[in-house]
């Protein structure tokens, strides 16, 4: 590695002393979050001038450490975008009169929502992105919910990053928007039957969906009728329509309770009708078909759910009978209803598969898939009268492919193949899954790729990617990026710890709360593991995590650095017992039950303080470390990887990198372009590529 250009940033220290359950807890850089953060979500241009000077001075710092990779990253970023098939296009989805597709435009960063008549009959553009986005920082579409009789669609957008949307009217015949304007919603939409009424769900100050209004085409939002007011910040509120079209669903919920609430398409004034009230613990979504609701459900010790139905005239639990009963580590990810069919996505031993049943005799069928790793998914499907089911299947070295299926027939139609330009040839690489010991005995599946010309005696780098936390399974799917990595003589790994819900709901559980830190020794227990079975070398991997998955990387470089050449961690939860204990920001409340209340419970205040990254920085040698945020990030807010960054420059004994990025410009997701955000990939990707020692790798 060359030289650094310039001396790194050191943040001024001004210490915030707090106590809380008896315990002292000192912040030297607290003052980095913004007082005014809220206004900040609104309006970037309002961050105070001290923190913005500091966050400029990370960034100058950051690139002109990196200006060495400058010709790798353009490279990277080529070979990225030549994997892209840049007037790529969906698979029409069939839906009434007309097939709904997106398609892209080649330099184009956004894409084209379009249709036209089932039957044949010319294109429409229904939404050009790149036209909407044009002259802004950002831009991201968040929903297109058109109304039932295919004439007007409620779209959504953010152009912040903040995810506070704008929801807008649009004639889908014309092409003109109308004067209807509903500000800070969460993205979502629903209609009533008749087309003159829209349900969507306000966000609050603090960033919070608790309350559901519906809106009258042609009034003001302020005359906007409030259908729905949940008073417990701790929860969630989505809306949403059954398949059926017949019901609108008020979904409350958190991380282990849920709650719905009922209103009928054609009758939206009436008010919503509550189906099962909630309890602790208990879990429920649904679905309809005829006079009964399909519903999923933890209820009754159903750990890896079930799913039961019930009268639509009387939905409430007394009535609930068992459709497909409970069976333990054969995990419920999801399902889809049609007329004549029950679709279940189901998942054991890490591995998916869908189960088709047929309404009228119970007939079942599996389909599924020889590979060692895979991942498997239902596709884009808006019609409730078909025998059409449409899946997607990929695997490490299976470029993803979507197919048509005749659930009567079971014909198996492949509708479409991703194309890779730049070419890409299966045989050259080896994907397996393996099962790495963890300290208790647990198995932890890990999925690897490699190329078949790569060393297995150890001198290969490692790059291992995790998550673990909300219930969240990592795919075992076919990822062009990693290929990047893959070429270069990298073993790309990806660890299926617990905290997700790879072998069913007690993977996750046990993964949370005061069993969280199984998540961040299952990581480390993987990459030891890799290194015993001679993939590589203590001290050569890169491990990668975004989000929750930032949390588990600042974990485990305070748990075990030596085991580690280097970590990226994008928009980290680094900060993670600061955070829980302020119920001010937008996911503190709703996300207690995932790590545990600190404010009201010393046990869980502990437990939390014990493994939080920031709290647990010490004078030690840490690896080298990318941190990269957004400035308008409502999940993980900026200033948690700017305060990690900071103590660790002043904690490290070492003299790796270091390296904080924020992007003045975007949130949680960064760059909203899918050019923009491979530049972003490339970054990453030659960060470890320099700490590696491969920066002139072909």
């Amino acid at each position: 590695m060359t030289d650094i250009l310039t001396a790194p940033p050191q943040a001024e220290k001004r210490r915030v002393t707090e106590t809380w359950h008896g315990y002292t807890k000192t912040d030297d850089y607290k003052w980095l979050k913004a007082d005014n953060w809220q206004a900040v979500m609104h309006d970037p241009s309002l961050l105070p001038a001290d923190i913005r000077a500091y966050l400029e001075a990370e960034n100058a710092y950051t690139k002109a450490t990196m200006a060495d990779t400058e010709a790798l990253r353009e490279t990277l970023f080529q070979e990225l975008k030549g994997r892209i098939k840049e007037d790529d296009q969906s698979v029409p989805a069939p839906d009434g009169p007309y097939e709904y597709y997106s398609s892209f435009v080649i330099g184009g960063q956004y894409p084209l929502l379009k249709r036209r008549l089932r039957n044949g009959g010319s294109e429409q553009v229904l939404f050009d992105c790149n036209a909407l986005a044009a002259g802004k920082d950002y831009f991201s579409l968040g929903d297109v919910a058109r109304s039932m009789d295919h004439r007007l669609a409620a779209w959504t957008y953010d152009d912040k990053g903040s995810e506070f949307y704008t929801l807008k009217i649009r004639d889908l015949d014309t092409g003109t928007d109308h004067a209807d304007l509903l500000e800070n919603t969460s993205g979502g939409a629903c209609w009533s039957a008749d087309g003159k009424h829209i349900f969507y769900t306000l966000q609050d100050d603090n960033h919070r969906p608790l309350k559901t209004f519906r809106h009258r085409l042609g009034t003001a939002q302020k005359d906007d009728v409030l259908v729905f007011d949940e008073k417990d910040t701790g929860m969630f509120t989505g809306i949403g329509t059954t398949q059926s079209d017949r019901f609108i669903i008020i979904s409350v919920h958190d991380h282990d309770t849920s709650e719905c609430w009922l209103i009928e398409a054609d009758r939206p004034e009436e008010p919503p009708r509550l189906v099962a009230p909630r309890v602790p613990g208990i879990e429920y979504d649904m679905e309809h078909h005829g006079d009964r609701f399909i519903i999923k459900t933890n209820i009754g010790g159903a750990e890896d759910y079930k799913l039961v139905t019930a009268p639509v005239s009387d939905p409430s639990p007394a009535n609930w009978v068992d459709l497909v009963p409970h069976r333990p580590g054969i995990f419920i990810v999801g399902f889809a209803i049609f007329k004549d069919w029950l679709v279940i996505l189901e998942r054991e031993n890490a591995l998916p598969r869908i189960v088709v049943r047929n309404m009228t005799d119970g007939a079942e069928h599996r389909i599924a898939f020889d590979e060692e790793a895979y991942s498997l998914g239902l596709g884009d499907m808006r019609e409730f009268d078909t025998d059409t089911l449409r899946f997607s299947y990929s695997s490490p070295t299976t470029p993803a492919q979507v197919f048509d299926y005749n659930m009567r027939t079971r014909e198996r139609v492949l509708r479409k193949t991703q194309e890779v330009p730049s070419g890409h040839d299966p045989s050259l690489y080896m994907a397996r899954r393996l099962l790495a010991p963890a300290h208790d005995g647990e198995e932890i599946p890990v999925t690897l790729l490699y190329r078949k010309d790569t060393p297995l005696d150890g001198t290969a780098p490692l790059w291992l990617y995790g998550y673990g936390s909300y219930g969240i399974s990592m795919s075992a799917g076919f990822n062009t990026n990693i290929l990047s990595l893959v070429n270069r003589g990298f073993i790309y790994a990806t660890a299926h710890i617990r905290g997700g819900q790879e072998k069913g709901r007690r993977w996750y559980k046990t993964g949370k709360l005061d069993k969280k830190m199984n998540s961040f020794r299952d990581f480390i227990s993987c990459g030891a593991f890799l290194v015993a079975q001679g993939f590589t070398t203590r001290g050569n991997i890169v491990a990668h995590g975004g989000s929750a998955g930032g949390l588990l990387m600042g974990a485990v470089a305070n748990m075990a650095p030596d085991l580690f050449r280097g970590f990226v961690s994008e928009v980290p939860f680094v900060d993670a017992l600061t955070t829980m204990l302020d119920d001010t920001l937008p996911l503190t409340p709703p996300e207690w039950p995932e790590w545990g209340n600190p404010i009201e419970d010393k046990a869980a205040y502990e437990a939390i303080a014990a493994y939080a990254p920031y709290e647990n920085v010490a004078a030690r040698a840490y690896p080298h470390i990318f941190a990269l945020g957004g400035l308008t990030d409502p999940r993980v807010t900026y200033w948690e990887p700017a305060k990690w960054i900071a103590k660790l420059r002043a904690m490290n004994t070492s003299q790796n990198l270091l390296l904080l990025k924020i992007n003045m410009g975007a949130g949680h997701g960064g760059a909203s372009g899918r050019f923009d955000r491979l530049k972003e990939v490339a970054e990453v990707y030659a960060f470890g590529l320099k700490v590696t020692g491969k920066l002139d790798a072909a």
